[in-house]
């Protein structure tokens, strides 16, 4: 169709870990396609309009990117939770003046955009409704079910036995990124300790500390 829009727009999101910007990474490969990774963070300046400047300055260059490219590439804003947030309606301070421009900048570059724009957020319950408008595809990252943790388990320990795969898996409720970064720490303690066979009450152990909410913390300074 003629009137169809050559671009298009999606939000992937959901909890940490379950696997959003490794999606778009795959995307990517599977496709052929270049990556402009827009980090938010070094978008917003402390002096009044640059920020304005700098996203639209990404905007330009994703623009010829795409204009010099056989295929379009990916405008992926990673952890745009920043950005994505409702606008401010009678905004008076600088700050909040200037959120509410780069939102606007990036509203109006998106209704426009030829290629492919993806933002990832593990954030939604804020979602401004004229970003939720605009993205045409709105794809929402489950936590792994029991099945595919210990597949996941098994992927990145591949000594792990299927019965202690089913085991972690069936006891700890975690994500793909939470899984990873055990099975590194385990790598690493095991090359201190000279280890190699598996452990698994090891790994049950690192799995507990896994998350801050389960650590009783040592305090640092003095106690009043």
């Amino acid at each position: 169709d003629a009137k169809m829009r050559t671009g298009f727009c999606c939000l992937f999101y959901g909890a940490p870990g379950t696997g959003k910007t490794e999606t778009v990474y795959q995307i990517a490969r599977a496709t052929g396609r270049d990556i402009l990774r827009v980090d938010v963070d070094k978008i917003k300046s402390c002096w009044v309009g640059e920020s304005e400047q700098n996203i639209k300055r990404f905007f330009d260059i994703y623009r010829k990117a795409c204009k010099q490219s056989k295929v379009a590439p990916i405008l992926l804003f990673n952890e745009a939770d920043a950005i994505l947030g409702v606008r401010m309606e009678g905004a008076t301070r600088a700050v909040d003046k200037m959120e509410n421009s780069i939102q606007n900048i990036i509203l109006q570059e998106m209704e426009s955009l030829e290629g492919i724009m993806i933002a990832t957020t593990n954030i939604t319950a804020n979602l401004d409704k004229a970003f939720e408008r605009r993205f045409l595809y709105k794809i929402k990252f489950n936590r792994p079910t029991i099945e595919c943790r210990a597949q996941i388990w098994q992927l990145l320990m591949p000594a792990l036995t299927l019965s202690d795969a089913n085991t972690l898996a069936s006891k700890f409720d975690m994500s793909g990124g939470e899984i990873e970064n055990i099975s590194r720490k385990y790598a690493v303690n095991a090359i201190l300790s000279g280890e190699d066979s598996i452990d698994i009450q090891s790994i049950i152990e690192i799995c507990k500390n896994e998350r801050i909410a389960n650590k009783t913390c040592a305090q640092i300074g003095f106690r009043l």
